[in-house]
């Protein structure tokens, strides 16, 4: 199958799973430098013509999250500014997905929804998750979101290898439905 208008591109979070999904592909990894100047502050630069491209940005916001986070966002504002036709960000881990509703206060921060207006706001125009920390994180995006659920894959894998003592837990009530 020929991929000659998409391109896979990623940051620090987990570089080795975009090449795996890169070669899956048959394509090259999109090329681009991501750095930090002396102060820690994150700099994206696209080191290739993206231009009307499709392009996939594959990155998880997982510890550092805040670096992986504006990893992201700029390498995505700057696929943009490089005239990408489409992206997409693919995103293993959602990081503030815990974060998800006011559970006493009025007074906490809803950061599933500001990390969502963010992500838009830079320029993603789909989103895929894996396995969000909950459902109604999906209503938090004007754009088309699809959450990607691993437990058929692990369920499958699991089976095959038959354990005899498989113990399966759940780090917290709401995982237990996941």
């Amino acid at each position: 199958m020929a991929y000659e208008n998409l391109m896979v591109f990623t940051g620090n979070a987990n570089p080795a799973l975009a090449e795996g999904v890169a070669k899956n592909l048959g394509i090259p990894l999109g090329k681009a430098n991501v750095t930090k100047f002396s102060d820690g502050e994150v700099m994206v630069e696209i080191n290739e013509n993206v231009r009307g491209k499709d392009v996939f940005v594959l990155q998880s916001t997982c510890s550092p999250t805040n670096d992986n986070l504006m990893e992201l966002i700029l390498m995505v504002d700057a696929l943009k500014r490089a005239s990408a036709g489409r992206i997409t960000a693919a995103i293993p881990y959602f990081g503030y997905a815990r974060q998800d509703r006011r559970p006493r206060s009025a007074r906490v921060a809803i950061s599933a929804k500001v990390v969502a207006n963010m992500l838009e706001k830079a320029g993603v125009e789909r989103v895929l998750i894996m396995d969000l920390h909950a459902d109604q994180i999906q209503g938090f995006f004007d754009i088309p979101v699809d959450n990607i659920y691993a437990s058929p894959i692990l369920l499958g894998d699991l089976q095959k290898k038959n354990y005899d003592d498989l113990l399966v837990v759940s780090p917290d009530v709401g995982g237990v439905v996941r």
